[in-house]
Formats: structure tokens, C-alpha cells, sequence
């Protein structure tokens, strides 16, 4: 497993050893370890930046990803799932508003945006939303040691 993690910010601290840890968790778990990803962590700034060069939304986001498996040349180099950006900023403002630990969230984001590299998809239909939704708590279930009631 190939994972490239990049911190553009300054504002929050991050554990690394444990990101590290939880990707390859994840990735274990949905049987893609041998694969390549990266991860860029950000600020708001630079989030926003990203969100409306390439999405055209002038604002900042949680999460975006980009997957290097679909579209017209999806399949030159299929070990690369893509890249993930994180915004930090809104990833504890996120954290506080739902009450939860910083690093839960991460976790949270780093499923929802390798997710969005596997084709899963929130914003296509409501099925789709609840297949996401769906996988994403197996996953942090799962990562986080929760049992599933």
C-alpha cells in the first residue's frame, strides 16, 4: 500500500502515526491495501480554493476527493485510487457541532472521501445515499472497535 499524506496547514495538529494506522485499516478492511492513495490535509483557504477551481463551489467543504479510477482514463493506472483533501478547520467544526473527538472525524472523512474513490456516491440518488451511509458506519464501526447494535 501506497499512501502519500501531505499537511498544508499550520492550525491544527494532527497525529500522523494514527491517520496512518487508520487508512490502512480501512483500506484493509475493504480489501484495496495494495493500493495507491493520497491525502492532503488543509485549512478552509485552501479548501475553498480547491472546491472552486475544480467544482466551481466558492466555499469551503469537509471533504473532496478525486478519483483517478473513473472517466475516459480511469484505467491507465488502476493501483491508484486518487487523491482526498481534508479540511481541518471544518473538520473540528464539524467535530464540535456533532460532539465528537477531533480524530473521530477525521476518521469519518477519510472513509467518506476513500468512498467517494470506490464510486459510492450521496448525491446521485437516495438509494445511493443509503448504501454510502451505510458503509461508511461498517467501516468506522469497524476502525473504532463499536459494536453495531
Amino acid at each position: 500500500m501506497a499512501v502519500l499524506i501531505e499537511n498544508s496547514q499550520k492550525k491544527i495538529a494532527i497525529d500522523f502515526e494514527r491517520v496512518r494506522q487508520a487508512l490502512h485499516d480501512i483500506l484493509e478492511n475493504l480489501d484495496y491495501q495494495d493500493k495507491e492513495i493520497s491525502f492532503l490535509f488543509v485549512d478552509d483557504d485552501g479548501i475553498r480554493e480547491i472546491n472552486k477551481k475544480y467544482l466551481g463551489r466558492d466555499y469551503p467543504t469537509n471533504v473532496i476527493a478525486f478519483s483517478m479510477t473513473e472517466g475516459e482514463f480511469g484505467d491507465i493506472s488502476p493501483d491508484m485510487l486518487g487523491d482526498v483533501i481534508i479540511s481541518v478547520e471544518t473538520a473540528l467544526e464539524d467535530a464540535r457541532s456533532a460532539n465528537i473527538e477531533f480524530e473521530e472525524e477525521l476518521d469519518f472523512l477519510m472513509i467518506h472521501g476513500i468512498l467517494h474513490l470506490l464510486g459510492y456516491d450521496h448525491e446521485t440518488s437516495e438509494a445511493d445515499a443509503k448504501r454510502m451511509k451505510k458503509k461508511e458506519a461498517e467501516l468506522f464501526f469497524a476502525l473504532n472497535n463499536y459494536l453495531i447494535e
